[in-house]
Order: structure tokens, then C-alpha cells, then sequence
């Protein structure tokens, strides 16, 4: 058993309330369980507390044991001065504040029952992927439609966040934030945290400037990237590194160290070359492109403007100096999509909740009309009989993944307290 289990039963007095008494036989009524605190100190603050027959304002502190009071010690902290009952599965141990006096002890054991008891074991017995793997099935739609949409903006809250920090350090440029998120989200999983480098390396005052030469946007990113620093006969490849240490020495930059990137187990469509020439001219096409990006509201116009190729060179080309058949290079719907879900909605949602703008609506129906998402949690979530049918369902069963099931937080999961209730 864990103590998060305790505070679930007394925040919701999942428990015989009309029979309670101390350790030591005094009659207890709840009139107010308290506010449920995660920070430091008692668990449940301004809790009102009726003991025989004397009514008490004050704090509530939860542990398996009693003597778990002194194994946090707490008997030399002030800060539990003004605890007025001490909730316990277990009472092991008499508990006194600093001044000797004795706090009144509910060992909860007594008064929880077995249906009760027996679906919390049931819900954390050990697990092979999650807890609830073999229950899933059985969750109402309504619950978990609900827990889906809440799921889905935590997740956007916690992508938001990152958005604000790259805000600063840019005084406000939604501008130059795009391009990192975007450069990053164009590099895939694999070479994404370098093409973020890349991005970084290069002052967006710099692609404003010269976005409108999309071989000195070319020149900028191979060259930054490294895919320059060789000798090769080319003519493609020696114009670029001509403009690229042209583009250096005028705009006094550093010539950056990046690592390698990575063309190994990448289709040729997903090669690093061909990303970043689509890149390149996403914003050759696009001079103000997140001023489009913030008013997206359909699918079919995020199609439009990320209708995106590469430049001549890249459609018979996959590297410099080898030519191939040639092949027109355009950006795939299933790429927008993915740029849509990590980087146009997270952009959209920082956005209007910096100049306070409600557009929950227009982003649940965007990640409605995209197809699920497919990775191997969704695989398995589908196989315990949850079928998400499009990419707002998957964002949200990946939120439920990583930061509930994989943190053992059932006791704040609507999935995991509906399960406490099944009969």
C-alpha cells in the first residue's frame, strides 16, 4: 500500500464516516476534510474536525504507520504544530508535538471496506505495461472521453512551455521561435535536436534578411549544418560554400561546430539534405510565416501553406555530387501532419494564451480530422481495447502514458479512481 492511496480515501472519505473514534476511543466528526496540499508540510490544511465533543480548526497529517511521524521527523518541525488529527492505516506508535501534547490518531484500517480495498490491490497489482492494462476495456466512454480532453491540454501546457522560455531569450519574437520549432520538428526524431542547433547557430534577423535567395537560405543551413566544410568538383556545392562564407564574413558570424548528421536508417526522402532544402524554401515561400501559422484553423490550410518542395538542385540529387532520378520532392501529408500535431497547435495554443485568447475548440476539431498516430503505446493501448480514431485521442493516450502510468499516478488518473469504484 502507498500513502497516496490514504490521501485518496480521505479527500473523497472513501471510509466508514459515521462510526469514527481515536486510538483512544473518542468519537470523531468530519465536518471538512481539509485542502489536499502536494508542497511541504501537512497533507491537508484548514481541515474542521469535531473530537468528543470539542471542535477543532487545523491541519491533517496522513501516514501508513503513526511512527512514520518521527522516521520524516516532524516532532522538530513547527510546521506541524497545528495538526489536529493524524490519519493512519497503521497506528504503531503514540505521537506528540514539541510541547509533549498527544495528537489524536485514526488508524483507518477499521473503517475502510474490502470492495474498496480489494479494487485499490487490484489496480496495482504488478504490471506488465501499465496497472489497469486487463480493465481498460470496461472504462465508460464518457469517463474517458472527458479525461481525454484534460489529458490533451496538460500535454499542450507542458509543450507550451518550452515556447515561453525560447520567447524570452528571443524578446518576444514569435518569428524566430517558429523557426527553431520548426527546424527542430523538420529534422525528424533522429536528427531534430541537430537541425534545433542549426537553427539556433543562426540569428533569425539573419533568414529575414536573406529570405528572399533561397541558395543564400540553402548556403546558410548546409553550411551550418557542416555539409559544406569538404572539397567536391559540384558546381551546386561550390556556389553554396561560396555564398555561405560570403554570408559568414558579412554578417561577422562564428563559423559553428555542430554534430554530424545523421543520413544512416533514414529513407532518401527523410535525408537531412532534403529537409533542410524543404525548409529552406518554406521560408523563401513564406517571408511572415507564423503570422499565417497563429490564424490556421483547417486542415486543408495548413496543406496549402506547407505545399512545400526542394530547390531544382535536391530533385535529382539525395547528396551533393550524386545524381539520381529525378523525383519531385514535395512535403507528404503525413509529414504536415506531424508538423501540424508538434508544432502548429503547440504554437497556436502558447500563442493565445499569451494575449488570452480562447481557441480550445478550433484545436480539438484541427486534431480531429487528422489520422491516429502510429507508435508502439498506441499499438498497445489499442490491443487492452482502446482505439483512438484520430490524432487528438493519441496525443491524449500519450499524455495518460507518460506522465501517469509510467509515474504510478492512478490516484490521479479518472481511469484509476472510476476503477476504484467498480463493483
Amino acid at each position: 500500500m502507498k500513502e497516496d492511496f490514504l490521501h485518496y480515501i480521505w479527500k473523497y472519505k472513501k471510509f466508514d464516516t459515521l462510526n469514527l473514534k481515536t486510538s483512544t476511543g473518542e468519537e470523531i466528526t468530519i465536518s471538512n476534510v481539509g485542502q489536499y496540499t502536494e508542497l511541504a508540510g501537512p497533507d491537508f490544511f484548514n481541515a474542521q474536525i469535531t473530537i468528543s465533543n470539542q471542535k477543532w480548526a487545523g491541519n491533517v497529517e496522513i501516514h501508513l504507520k503513526s511512527s512514520d511521524w518521527y522516521v520524516h521527523h516532524h516532532e522538530k518541525d513547527v510546521g506541524y504544530e497545528n495538526v489536529i488529527l493524524h490519519v493512519v492505516w497503521e497506528n504503531d506508535a503514540a505521537v506528540f508535538r514539541v510541547d509533549n501534547s498527544e495528537i489524536a490518531v485514526l488508524e483507518l484500517k477499521d473503517y475502510v471496506d474490502k470492495e474498496t480495498l480489494d479494487n485499490y490491490q487490484s489496480l496495482v497489482a504488478p504490471k506488465s505495461w501499465i496497472f489497469c492494462e486487463k480493465q481498460l476495456k470496461y472504462i465508460d466512454d464518457f469517463t474517458l472521453k472527458n479525461w481525454q480532453e484534460r489529458l490533451f491540454f496538460e500535454r499542450l501546457e507542458r509543450k507550451a512551455k518550452p515556447i515561453f522560455d525560447l520567447l524570452k531569450d528571443s524578446q518576444q519574437d514569435w518569428e524566430a521561435v517558429s523557426f527553431i520549432l520548426l527546424a527542430k520538428n523538420f529534422g525528424l526524431n533522429t536528427n531534430g535536436p541537430i537541425f534545433r542547433k542549426i537553427a539556433e547557430a543562426i540569428p533569425f534577423s539573419i533568414i529575414r534578411k536573406e529570405s528572399f535567395e533561397v541558395e543564400n537560405l540553402e548556403a546558410l543551413l548546409f553550411g551550418t549544418a557542416g555539409l559544406l566544410d569538404s572539397e567536391m568538383e559540384d558546381n551546386y556545392f561550390k556556389d553554396l560554400k561560396f555564398r555561405y562564407f560570403y554570408l559568414l564574413h558579412k554578417y561577422k558570424l562564428d563559423k559553428s561546430c555542430i554534430e554530424p548528421l545523421q543520413f544512416f536508417k533514414h529513407r532518401p526522402d527523410n535525408f537531412p539534405t532534403i529537409r533542410l532544402s524543404q525548409l529552406a524554401n518554406l521560408y523563401f515561400t513564406h517571408q511572415n510565416l507564423f503570422s499565417k501559422i497563429k490564424d490556421l484553423k483547417s486542415l486543408k490550410s495548413c496543406y496549402d501553406v506547407f505545399q512545400i518542395t526542394t530547390s531544382e538542385y535536391w530533385k535529382n540529387h539525395y547528396q551533393f555530387d550524386k545524381e539520381s532520378p529525378k523525383k519531385n520532392k514535395m512535403l507528404s501529408k503525413s509529414f504536415i501532419d506531424l508538423l501540424v500535431i508538434n508544432t502548429i497547435i503547440p504554437l497556436q495554443f502558447a500563442y493565445s494564451s499569451s494575449v488570452g485568447k480562447e481557441i480550445s475548440e478550433n484545436l480539438i476539431a484541427l486534431l480531429k480530422d487528422i489520422h491516429p498516430e502510429k507508435n508502439a503505446i498506441i499499438d498497445k493501448f489499442t490491443s487492452f481495447g482502446i482505439k483512438p480514431l484520430n490524432a487528438f485521442e493519441t496525443q491524449s493516450l500519450l499524455q495518460l502514458k507518460n506522465e501517469y502510468c509510467n509515474k504510478s499516478r492512478c490516484l490521479e488518473c479518472a481511469i484509476g479512481m472510476e476503477l476504484l469504484k467498480k463493483k
